[in-house]
């Protein structure tokens, strides 16, 4: 391990919500939930006002409705979060060029490998300068861990929150993480910290008292090991600035289970063609096809078919999850289905499937104006209408849907410079009102958005 903590983790606080809440001035210091809006959504994001009452990531959005009745509940927006961490990025890529992303909004970065810091002091100067930046560039607040390690640093980062800065001097890991609970290491869930606890083991300094043997009679070899070594903070894991893509995949949860089979079978199609897309769209190709099925009784089911050759033909990968299809019984009805592909690379093998092309085309071409056809009102209706989403009237100038139903949609009129806007309601189908791109959080020099 190191001797200073040149080692930085960004956690953005609250990301989602708090980038709704800069966007949205009437939105400011209430509680903010972003997820799934559906009967089986889950919260994405909860702002520190919603988890005041309970309301915390991965939870279901109707348990959170009933904790916060009153937040304010929106769809994610994810390009324009997309685009705020672009600049994040940025940021740290000009402090390192080691940088590892590990979402949207958290990163390790590797301050030695950039010559930014070689001492605490160093450290502690760049990471408070991040920050600034970071609030100066995107409006939204950012909490840095550093120390020797990339597990103290995402510790560190965590004591940080929110929008604040802890360094773990070298030296003193020990005696700061002891007495903290066993769930404050990385990899202990719910499931293991309780195993832990019904052996009497609730803290670090327990973990380490109870004896590397004693963790592996416990949790197995693997895991056993893994997490003495972690109790004594040993950590010798390098930042890594390219994390390779393992596999690509996209699953939707329904609001109503699916019972009518040719259904599923659409739907498995329409999923393939998302994937292949997605996998094109990263230059990417694949062996493997996975299909995943999540029965009315959430019993979870994953099968896989691996090809002769990667490819990005989306046939071949509508073909492959039809075929895994086959070999589940779905009649009590299917909550989740996804379509995956792994074995990555980054070349195709396309003459290994040109059997009956002709004939498969005829079909493609039939099935996919059938699932269009069936999709498209759907699509429009949300791509139009989404709560939290941006439109603009030509009257009124640029607003947030707030909500829409029994043919109404209504507006909040504000931008993220504006006071909060006035709220008024139209016709879904009135032409003056249309979708519009998100207004950037920190004014742009030569762009003067027209205020509310």
């Amino acid at each position: 391990m190191r001797k200073a903590p040149t080692i930085l983790h960004l956690d953005m606080d609250a990301f989602y919500a708090s980038a709704e809440q800069a966007s949205k001035p009437s939105l400011r210091g209430k509680a903010v939930v972003v997820g799934g809006l559906g009967p089986r959504g889950v919260v994405a994001t909860a702002s520190y006002e919603a988890r005041v009452f309970g309301v915390n990531s991965a939870m279901p959005m109707a348990q959170a409705r009933r904790l916060a009745p009153n937040a304010a509940y929106l769809v994610p927006r994810f390009d324009f979060y997309r685009s705020i961490s672009e600049q994040v990025m940025g940021l740290l890529r000009e402090l390192s060029p080691l940088v590892e992303p590990l979402s949207l909004d958290e990163a390790f970065v590797d301050l030695e490998a950039g010559g930014t810091a070689w001492d605490e002091r160093s450290a502690r100067l760049a990471g408070a300068k991040l920050r600034a930046d970071i609030r100066a560039g995107t409006g939204l607040t950012g909490s840095v861990g550093l120390a020797a390690s990339k597990m103290l640093a995402k510790i560190a980062s965590e004591q940080a929150k929110p929008d604040g800065l802890v360094v773990i001097e070298p030296g003193t890991e020990r005696a700061l993480l002891g007495p903290m609970s066993v769930r404050t290491l990385p990899g202990v869930g719910p499931a293991t910290g309780d195993h832990l606890r019904r052996a009497g083991i609730q803290t670090v300094d327990e973990i380490v008292e109870a004896g590397e043997d004693e963790l592996v009679r416990l949790l197995g070899k693997a895991h056993g090991h893994g997490l003495y070594a972690m109790a004594l903070t040993r950590d010798e894991r390098a930042v890594v600035a390219e994390r390779e893509t393992k596999s690509v995949s996209v699953e939707d949860t329904y609001d109503v289970d699916i019972h009518d089979r040719v259904r599923v079978g659409l739907e498995v199609q329409r999923l393939a063609d998302r994937c292949v897309r997605r996998l094109r769209g990263a230059g990417l190709s694949g062996r493997t096809i996975v299909l995943k099925v999540r029965r009315y009784d959430f019993s979870t089911l994953t099968r896989s078919e691996t090809l002769r050759g990667p490819t990005d033909d989306p046939a071949v990968v509508r073909e492959a999850a039809l075929r895994l299809l086959e070999g589940v019984d779905s009649t009590g009805g299917v909550r989740l289905l996804g379509v995956g592909v792994s074995g990555l690379a980054d070349f195709t093998q396309e003459d290994l499937f040109a059997q009956a092309m002709e004939e498969r085309m005829d079909h493609t071409v039939e099935e996919t104006a059938e699932d269009t056809a069936v999709q498209e009102p759907k699509e429009v209706a949300e791509r139009r209408w989404v709560a939290g989403h941006d439109v603009r009237h030509a009257e009124y100038g640029h607003g947030w849907v707030q909500g829409s139903g029994l043919g109404r949609v209504t507006v909040r009129f504000e931008t993220p410079r504006s006071e909060p806007g006035r709220v008024r309601t139209f016709r879904v189908e009135d032409p003056a009102l249309e979708v519009a791109e998100p207004l950037p959080l920190v004014e742009v020099p030569g762009l003067r958005p027209r205020q509310a």
